[in-house]
């Protein structure tokens, strides 16, 4: 087995706030391969975005304390010197940001900005640049890009500017790719050329990917893995067959509940199931509960201690994972998918499966 292009261990990430430290990120752990795309997803303000924002030192040190290990192709980003960082970001890893307006440039042109990362990280002529350019935007389906070079980010519309994003994050073919709701505002015709490319990608330089959005349709169709965060921590991973098919946290199940089922059968007046939202609202990270962090909202409470103790990742029984209740145990089952097991963080059916 090859070694991972990204390996996460015990990352976390502490902000000072006005209200006091907020413990946005809390004992990230994961890896990603070689051409495999990891899906990370959860509502908003449960820490993804901040987690891949860390890895790349794009906090502000004033304000943000990150520890823990993030080895990118055998060297720890979060030890980096800068300079060394920026030397990364591009054929390292590329990003594609949340709001393309306020990644681009607003008095520099698409081009502009465009060949000059490309030449950054190699010894290219302009010239070159700004035909590499050109084709990283035909190959993001931005239509006429030769003229499009030339314009400036306000002149383009906002499903266009995030295509220009997503042409420059991939324009030094990095070795990882973090994408961040990069295909929340594309219609679904651009979206599938966006995943295309991103496939393309991989298959031609083994790129990994770290897919962050909230549109589970997409997870279903290009993720080989999902990651579920809640309050700054992992509440569940495995493959996306066990994860979308037999979730086993509570939380992941609510998730998938709110989501409508096109395929349920509608009652003889016309009634649809109703959906099964995930009540109340995520914790503030200045005030996370001292157990589960899950559980002033969950549904199950199956067990006392989740009030006053935080569950460690466990893995999951697949009978247990099937039950009702969301149960899940601490048994020595491994999942599917390069031998990497099924977890979630709950000790709903601890008694059911003996422990491994």
């Amino acid at each position: 087995m090859t070694a991972p292009v990204l390996e996460v261990e015990d990352l976390r990430v502490r902000l000072r706030t006005p209200r006091g430290p907020a413990d946005v990120v809390n004992g990230l752990s994961y890896t990603v391969g070689a051409g495999e795309t990891v899906a990370v997803v959860g509502e908003s303000g449960s820490g993804k975005s901040v987690s891949v924002l860390a890895l790349l030192g794009l906090l502000p040190a004033r304000v943000a304390t990150v520890t823990g290990r993030a080895v990118l192709q055998g060297e720890d980003l979060l030890t980096m010197p800068p300079q060394r960082l920026r030397q990364v970001r591009g054929p390292g890893a590329g990003m594609v940001f949340q709001d393309p307006m306020t990644s681009l440039n607003p008095v520099l042109t698409i081009g502009r900005q465009l060949v000059e990362g490309i030449r950054a990280h190699g010894d290219v002529s302009k010239q070159a640049a700004r035909g590499r350019a050109a084709e990283l935007l035909r190959e993001v389906g931005l239509p006429d890009p030769e003229r499009a070079l030339d314009r400036y980010p306000h002149e383009l519309s906002g499903g266009m500017r995030q295509r220009v994003v997503i042409a420059i994050a991939l324009s030094n073919s990095p070795s990882l790719l973090i994408a961040d709701e990069a295909t929340t505002a594309l219609d679904v015709t651009v979206q599938a050329q966006i995943i295309d490319l991103v496939e393309k990608l991989q298959d031609e330089h083994g790129t990994g990917v770290i897919w962050i959005t909230h549109d589970l349709g997409v997870v279903a169709g290009i993720a080989d893995r999902v990651l579920v965060m809640y309050g700054g921590r992992c509440v569940e991973d495995g493959t996306v067959d066990d994860v979308l098919e037999r979730p086993a946290h509570p939380y992941t199940r609510g998730l998938l509940g709110s989501l409508p089922d096109l395929a349920a059968p509608v009652g003889p007046d016309g009634e649809v199931p109703e959906l099964t939202a995930v009540p109340g609202l995520p914790p503030p990270p200045t005030d996370l509960p001292p157990g589960c962090v899950f559980w002033p909202r969950c549904p199950v409470r199956a067990d006392p201690r989740c009030e006053t103790e935080q569950p460690p990742l466990a893995v999951v029984s697949r009978a247990a994972a099937a039950g009702p209740g969301g149960a899940t145990a601490s048994g020595a089952h491994a999942g599917d998918g390069a031998g990497l097991p099924h977890r979630a963080a709950t000790w709903c059916a601890e008694e059911e499966v003996p422990r491994g």
